[in-house]
């Protein structure tokens, strides 16, 4: 009798067990997505900020190259990309697309010197970045959320639950060009003549 009592003591041990594990593993996991939430929702805001730095800075340089309508079609499509995205995953590729757009643009300024003289253009280059810097600091904080959210799902036995639960990996945001790991500036360099370019260090 003695060795049946314990042996369900036992059971109901492991059951218990078992349940605690269950559920703080599922909080753990909840509280890790609700991280990526948080950062990618901070990287939003400064995509979304940057998008809406565009028209006025395709205005300015639309007043000394009114000529090069194709790139301003490029930039205002990546825009618009931006605008339209309806996932993170979506979001990503449409900022890298944007990046590349702003950085045809601005190698139009190589041809007009005379831009660097125009207030507004310096104004919106200041602004624009700057958004570059608080792109690249939420960015590297998302990833970092995705990197522990992801790690977490794929850890045994903690992968068997967040399958069950339908935890599914999150997407890391991963530049197309290499180059763009650095933060970009902005080069206003009178000797070298290049005006609003972006460098990287």
């Amino acid at each position: 009798m003695k060795g049946v009592l314990g042996v369900i003591a036992f059971l109901l041990f492991l059951v218990i067990a078992a349940g605690i594990y269950y559920y703080s593993t599922y909080n753990k996991l909840i509280k890790l997505k609700e991280g990526v939430d948080a950062a990618w929702s901070d990287v939003d805001v400064q995509l979304k900020r940057r998008a809406d730095l565009i028209p006025n800075l395709v205005n300015t340089v639309k007043g000394y190259a009114q000529h090069e309508k194709e790139v301003f079609e490029y930039v205002a499509k990546a825009r618009a990309n931006i605008l339209n995205a309806k996932s993170p995953k979506d979001e990503i590729k449409a900022s890298n697309q944007l990046e590349g757009a702003i950085g045809r643009l601005l190698l139009i300024v190589e041809k007009y010197p005379e831009l660097k003289a125009n207030e507004e253009f310096t104004r919106l280059m200041d602004n624009l970045e700057g958004t570059e810097n608080r792109i690249a600091v939420a960015r590297k904080r998302y990833n970092d959320a995705v990197k522990a959210y992801n790690s977490a799902i794929k850890m045994f036995p903690a992968n068997l639950i967040a399958s069950k639960l339908g935890f599914k990996p999150a997407v890391y945001f991963k530049v197309e060009n290499p180059k763009d790991k650095e933060v970009p500036k902005v080069n206003f360099n009178k000797e070298s003549g290049l005006v609003g370019v972006f460098v990287y260090a």
